[in-house]
C-alpha cells in the first residue's frame, strides 16, 4: 500500500515562496526550508525535487497569481491612458510601501540573483516580462489610434520603457528608504504618454 503524504504540497509550495521571496535564493538552504516548511527532506525531495526545482516552481506559483488583472485592467473600453498611468502609479506606491517595498518582486528579485547565470530563472524572468510587456505594447496600440497619444510615439518603445521602469521601481523601492525617489521617477516618466 502506498504512503500517503502528509503535508498538502500546494500549502508547502507557497510557504517556500514565501520563504525565498523574503531571503532570496542563495541565502536559503535546504535546512531552512525542511525548517520552515515542517516536512521532512526525503518528501521535500520526493515532491519537488531539489532546491533549485523548488525555487522554480515557487516562482512559476508567483507569476501565475501577480497582477493577473493585468491584461484585463489594460483592455477596457474607453480611454486607455488613465490605466496605464494607475497601473504605473500602483507599482510605485508598493514600491515606496513601507510595509512590503523590501521584499521587491520575486520575478525582479530573481532577475537580479539568478537569471544571469541561470537559464530556467532567466526564461521565466523574461517569461514574466513579457506578460507586463504585450498587453502594454496593445493598450498603447490602441491609445495611439484612439487619439491619446501622438502619431509619432512608439507604442513598443514605449511599452518597454514602462517595463524597465516598473522593474526599476521595484529595485530602487526595495534598496531606497526615500519613497519620493519611485514617486517622483513614476511621475517624469508618465510625461512621456502626455500630448
Amino acid at each position: 500500500m502506498a504512503r500517503t503524504k502528509e503535508f498538502d504540497p500546494d500549502a508547502a509550495l507557497q510557504s517556500a515562496l514565501e520563504l525565498f521571496w523574503q531571503r532570496g535564493y542563495e541565502a536559503t538552504s535546504m535546512t531552512d526550508l525542511v525548517e520552515h516548511l515542517g516536512i521532512g527532506r526525503a518528501s521535500l525531495y520526493a515532491t519537488f525535487g531539489n532546491k533549485h526545482d523548488l525555487y522554480l516552481k515557487a516562482l512559476d506559483r508567483y507569476t501565475a497569481t501577480r497582477d493577473p488583472a493585468l491584461l484585463e485592467e489594460l483592455s477596457q473600453p474607453g480611454p486607455v491612458l488613465p490605466a496605464v498611468r494607475t497601473l504605473v502609479r500602483r507599482f510605485a506606491a508598493e514600491a515606496a510601501d513601507e510595509a512590503t517595498r523590501t521584499d521587491g518582486c520575486l520575478v525582479t528579485n530573481t532577475a537580479v540573483e539568478l537569471a544571469p547565470h541561470d537559464r530556467e530563472s532567466a526564461r521565466r524572468v523574461e517569461r514574466s516580462w513579457e506578460q507586463i510587456e504585450t498587453p502594454l505594447h496593445a493598450a498603447l496600440v490602441r491609445a495611439r489610434a484612439q487619439g491619446e497619444l501622438p502619431p509619432d510615439r512608439d507604442p513598443r518603445a514605449l511599452a518597454r520603457l514602462l517595463l524597465v521602469l516598473l522593474q526599476g521601481l521595484r529595485v530602487t523601492g526595495k534598496a531606497s528608504t526615500d519613497p519620493a525617489r519611485v514617486r517622483d521617477a513614476s511621475e517624469q516618466a508618465l510625461t512621456l504618454l502626455d500630448p
